[in-house]
């Protein structure tokens, strides 16, 4: 190091308000570094840590953000966004909808208050691809705490056509009814034989993070995927996964997990308080540049 701080690096100190991002684990994350860059350039006394937390240790991470005066909230990953609402005092509509959190704030009283933009931020970063779901159809794969939200997101905005395409056959059909009295307008379905005329296919399950994993969805159905869906993958590491790779090949759009890592930043830090406010469903809601189109 020569003695040299790295130009990047967050200086923290004992005024430092903190945040964190607590999953299990945390070494993909990228949230951390392009939040604390911004953050430094923005001259604020404010730095995001990582936080690998086991299941059985999220109780007590919630106990310490209750007690810590310079905690200023967390944002919550893999495999804790449901199992976090049961440490909170106050949710949003929407993750109470979902039953599931990815971001909470600790209020100055040590009240803890959760809500879930993930699906906002997904689609927001599908934008910048010239992807609206207003009339449109989509297909999400794993209905976990990301992909749940996703779907969500879809509906809220107006999707016209959406598959849910989870491991757990009851709990996937579970939670479409609760989508289907939410948005009735949505026509919902759970299997899926063929890509084609597919307009955006979202993969929010961990398939692909680890070297080895099998693809997402089974070869045959893949086979049917055309150059007109835009492919978007929630894992971050690595960069390009299996399925975006066979997307690419097929001449398809692809959108990759950073992209939603940082149009996640103005939502979670307007909420964190790190931000101008913005509201999430406005943003995703609002028409496309013409630019995109």
């Amino acid at each position: 190091m020569n003695g040299q701080t790295p130009p990047d690096m967050h200086l923290v100190q004992g005024t430092t308000r903190i945040a964190t991002i607590v999953g299990h684990p945390v070494v993909q994350v990228k949230l951390p570094g392009l939040l604390n860059r911004h953050l430094q350039q923005q001259g604020a006394d404010v730095a995001m840590v990582p936080v690998d937390v086991p299941p059985e240790g999220l109780a007590a991470f919630f106990r310490l953000m209750r007690h810590g005066r310079n905690l200023i909230g967390s944002v919550l990953t893999i495999p804790h966004k449901q199992a976090a609402v049961a440490h909170l005092d106050v949710l949003s509509d929407r993750a109470r909808a979902l039953g599931a959190v990815n971001v909470v704030r600790r209020a100055n009283d040590g009240t803890l208050h959760g809500d879930h933009v993930d699906g906002f931020s997904f689609l927001a970063a599908a934008r910048a691809h010239g992807f609206h779901p207003r009339g449109r159809s989509a297909v999400v794969v794993g209905i976990g705490g990301a992909g749940s939200a996703i779907a969500y997101a879809l509906c809220e905005i107006g999707v016209a056509r959406l598959c849910l395409l989870g491991r757990n056959a009851e709990r996937t059909r579970a939670f479409g009814a609760k989508l289907q009295a939410w948005f009735p307008a949505v026509s919902l379905a759970y299997v899926c034989t063929d890509l084609a005329g597919v307009d955006f296919l979202a993969q929010a399950t961990p398939v692909g993070m680890r070297a080895g994993d099998p693809l997402p969805l089974p070869a045959a159905l893949l086979d049917t995927l055309r150059a007109e869906t835009l492919v978007a993958d929630v894992i971050t590491a690595p960069a390009v996964t299996p399925l975006l790779e066979l997307a690419q090949a097929r001449g398809c759009r692809t959108q990759a997990g950073v992209e939603m890592a940082r149009a996640s930043m103005a939502f979670l830090g307007g909420i964190l308080g790190l931000m101008p406010a913005v509201d999430p469903a406005a943003f995703v809601a609002a028409p496309l540049p013409s630019s995109t189109i």
